[in-house]
């Protein structure tokens, strides 16, 4: 019984020791990695060797910088669709004509890093198997281009939209739990070509370079959730209510923006109040636009073709009513959600017109929702130039209760108090606390860049909620509503609305055992796996015929057994020859 146990365990260590060569899986990943597709070229990794030579070296380290660069800008790009038709819009202004530039910038990124990702692991599978590297020259060209492509976008992204690396920041306090946990799972995973190639490489200095790096990299994941701080890491039952949604210029992604049609989606979404945009037209009536012109909104390239870059401010009411400010939405559609409307939804947002400041009020008084509107000044030369306060105020107070507004422009904000003190002041500045009480600010509408649950918190305590603006992304709404943000102005409220939970909320002395766990799981399965390697290096004599020692003592040593052993062998072999020659002789 012990003597077949003894024997199962050799056959097992055997096993183990054995260096198993899968040349069809070896073929299809050097074809592949470097269009080396014939089956009778072997490229391993002779003892003592590197795993590639210099060229191929830098190659590789130029594969896994582009790794990383179009890791980071994909996600950039991902985290930044928030904003997508804001930077569709700007390319519209700069160059006269629509497309959706954010749809083909993601697609792109998005085909440049599944190339680069598949010849890295490539890469790794083939040093999992100790073969030798060798990258096609139209490989390395197309990871030049990556590279060049992932450094492009991202200067040219920061020189024009750089506040965008502030929403990259904003998304590392929900996603970084995770992405701390998917690095140190890929760390680990990598541990099995470092551990193997670091053991078979005989140069102390390479061998240094290589777990250096190694463990200079998995030391800054495992320390990462020491500098991590999201408000959605908080005790149970600290979460406070969902903050109350806001239509920004109505439901955009439903019907064309700032037309009635937009708002009466916002309130069958469950929106609890509406934003829009109010400029005055030449004879004094105030109406919806956000743009200075009616280029992008309305067909007035068809209407006033020598009149597309006038401002909107300059036309008449009459003129304005004449416009269609529906068809755009399914020429362009913005949001890419144009096909989802039925047909009796697309035939009401095609026929769409401008609306005009008191149907928008009208809907709210009867919905009985909170309105929040910027005020255009209208330019030089308008009859209303210098009285626009005074005429949006009029038809205000004719047409809803003034506590139902949060009264938003600056300008002449005393004589407007004054004229209507039932109007709830808000703040587009986030200005001193002394400064907004003396103005009589009850509300602050910021950008959601300047999310802050400590700011949000003090501004609370002295009675000032916020709103933010403008927030469409589920995980954006989640950061919000750990932050303790109490509304916030979205393009998508029919979505945000449906959210009964953020996406990520953890105590912290559950993300605390999380972050130990996987870090103490992570190191045990590293250290397993150098060991094991140790060992069997140490102890591989041959493999499919060929000699694979780990260092030169070792390989020397068993060199010299085997050679004691055929002289022994050749000696008994002479031995017995002489003795039969001697039989024969006697015979």
């Amino acid at each position: 019984m012990a003597s077949t146990l003894s024997l199962q365990l050799r056959g097992f260590r055997a096993k183990l020791l054995r260096r198993y060569e899968h040349r069809p899986f070896v073929w299809c990943l050097s074809g592949l990695y470097g269009c080396q597709w014939r089956r009778s070229q072997r490229n391993n990794a002779e003892p003592g060797d590197c795993c590639c030579n210099k060229l191929e070296g830098a190659s590789f380290a130029l594969l896994t910088a582009a790794f990383c660069l179009t890791l980071v800008f994909l996600y950039f790009w991902v985290q930044a669709k928030n904003d997508y038709n804001d930077f569709d819009w700007f390319n519209f202004g700069s160059l006269g004509f629509w497309f959706p530039w954010s749809v083909v910038l993601l697609l792109v990124a998005a085909g440049f890093f599944t190339y680069v990702t598949v010849l890295t692991l490539l890469a790794v599978c083939l040093l999992s198997e100790g073969q030798k590297l060798y990258l096609h020259w139209s490989h390395k060209i197309g990871i030049l281009v990556s590279l060049m492509f992932s450094i492009a976008a991202t200067a040219v992204l920061s020189d024009l939209w750089s506040e965008e690396w502030t929403t990259l920041l904003l998304s590392f306090q929900i996603s970084a739990p995770f992405l701390h946990v998917g690095g140190v799972l890929l760390m680990t995973s990598l541990a099995w070509p470092v551990a193997l190639h670091f053991f078979r490489v005989n140069s102390r200095v390479k061998r240094g370079l290589i777990l250096g790096v190694y463990l200079t990299v998995l030391s800054a994941l495992y320390l990462v959730p020491l500098g991590l701080y999201s408000p959605c890491i908080k005790e149970e039952g600290t979460l406070g209510p969902a903050p109350a949604l806001i239509g920004h210029r109505g439901a955009p992604m439903l019907a064309p923006e700032n037309t009635l049609m937009s708002f009466e989606k916002a309130v069958e979404a469950g929106s609890d109040g509406l934003e829009t945009d109010v400029t005055i037209s030449f004879d004094g009536v105030p109406f919806l636009m956000h743009d200075r012109t009616l280029r992008r909104t309305t067909n007035i390239h068809e209407v006033f073709p020598n009149q597309t870059n006038t401002p909107a401010a300059m036309f008449t009411w009459s003129e304005l009513e004449s416009l269609n400010a529906g068809s755009w939405f399914f020429s362009h559609n913005p949001f890419g959600t144009a096909s989802s409307l039925g047909a009796e939804d697309r035939r009401r947002a095609g026929n769409q017109s401008v609306c005009s400041l008191q149907a928008f009020l009208q809907l709210a008084a009867q919905t009985n929702k909170v309105v929040i509107f910027d005020l255009y000044r209208p330019p030089m030369g308008h009859p209303y130039q210098d009285s626009w306060i005074n005429r949006t105020l009029e038809v205000v107070q004719s047409t809803i209760r003034s506590s139902q507004v949060l009264w938003l422009p600056s300008d002449l904000r005393y004589l407007v108090q004054e004229l209507d003190p039932e109007l709830q002041q808000t703040s587009g500045s986030r200005l001193p606390l002394e400064e907004l009480q003396s103005q009589n600010i009850v509300k602050l509408n910021l950008h959601y860049s300047s999310m802050s649950a400590q700011l949000i918190s003090e501004y609370a305590a002295a009675n000032i909620t916020t709103n933010l603006y403008v927030i469409s992304q589920p995980w954006l709404y989640s950061l919000a509503w750990c932050a303790g943000v109490h509304s916030v102005a979205s393009n998508s409220p029919q979505l945000l609305g449906t959210m009964s939970s953020p996406l990520f909320l953890m105590s912290p002395a559950d993300y605390k055992l999380m972050w130990i766990l996987t870090d103490l799981l992570s190191l045990l399965l590293i250290f397993v796996i150098f060991f094991f390697h140790r060992w069997r290096e140490r102890g591989l004599a041959f493999s499919s015929g060929n000699k694979i020692p780990l260092d030169n003592s070792t390989y020397s040593k068993f060199k010299a057994e085997m050679s004691d052993i055929w002289s022994v062998t050749s000696a008994n072999s002479q031995h017995e020859k002489t003795a039969n020659l001697a039989t024969v002789t006697e015979h």
